[in-house]
């Protein structure tokens, strides 16, 4: 039986502790033991390193953050009479969203190809889809800590209290969710940690600096204004900051239906990379 399609019942035989025999559990169309272990795995990967995963992007934040801070003193932000750090606190909390949503994914997916483990994920009674949701939403998780965690660091030099919470919360959750699939399909094509590397620094740095992160890109020249304006991360960062200041650059509706359909795309494609078994067969 292919255990990464879904299936409306998989068996498997397990013998409880302390006992000669086995008993059958059987598994419906969704595996929630399978699901809910995998989640709480990829959780406590980041957890229990926490000084890595948690204090040390909150640090690299509060270094970005000081540093403009004192380098652009009484300015204010774009064309706004907004001082210069409120424009700069929401872009720096979604670099920590998005970044580290991406190394959770994948960290965890070259880790266990380096220790030969990648294979197990297929043989358990779990689906490609049910992988999928698991490696995601831990992804997620760490990236909404770290963000919300960077809201209080910089709550010393700027407004934090969203002016549209929800907005807010819809682009820091699309971010997560963009940049998780993107790290876990990453981390099936990658080989080594090195690939990654090279993947982050040609690929994820050009995008999260090149977005209006720490100005606005109605500030550049001609074509290259215009090329940024497409930049996937432009519309996660300049939704994300209207919803703390009120005040974007780009169509607040497109720019929501866009980055959602890439969500959406993307933990498809990474499905799709699971499910055929690409990178993790040995």
């Amino acid at each position: 039986m292919d255990t990464h399609t879904l299936e409306p019942v998989i068996v498997t035989a397990e013998r409880p502790a302390g006992s000669r025999s086995f008993v059958v559990r059987s598994y419906q169309r969704w595996n929630w033991l399978g699901l809910q272990t995998l989640i709480a795995r990829e959780v406590r990967r980041f957890v229990k390193v926490w000084q890595q995963t948690l204090i040390g992007p909150l640090m690299s934040t509060l270094l970005f953050m000081m540093v403009f801070s004192f380098a652009f003193p009484g300015r204010n932000w774009s064309d706004t009479a907004m001082p210069y750090a409120w424009g700069l606190a929401p872009g720096l909390i979604m670099m920590g969203i998005l970044t580290n949503a991406f190394q959770n994914t994948s960290s965890s997916m070259v880790q266990a190809k380096l220790m030969g483990i990648s294979i197990d994920f297929l043989m358990p009674p779990i689906s490609a889809v049910e992988l999928t949701i698991a490696f995601i939403t831990g992804a997620v998780i760490r990236g909404i800590a770290v963000g919300l965690a960077s809201v209080a660091a910089v709550a010393a030099f700027a407004n934090v209290i969203p002016a549209n919470p929800l907005v807010a919360v819809y682009f820091a959750f699309v971010a997560a969710v963009i940049f998780a699939a993107i790290g876990l399909i990453g981390g099936i094509w990658a080989e080594k940690f090195d690939h990654i590397a090279a993947f982050t620094t040609f690929v994820i740095t050009p995008l999260t600096m090149l977005s209006g992160t720490f100005y606005s890109v109605d500030a550049l020249p001609g074509a290259l204004g215009f090329l940024l304006h497409w930049n996937p991360v432009f519309f996660l960062i300049d939704g994300f900051r209207y919803g703390f200041i009120g005040e974007a650059h780009s169509d607040l509706t497109f720019g929501m239906l866009f980055t959602g359909a890439l969500a959406v795309g993307l933990s498809i494609g990474a499905w799709a990379m699971l499910k055929s078994g690409y990178g993790l067969k040995a």
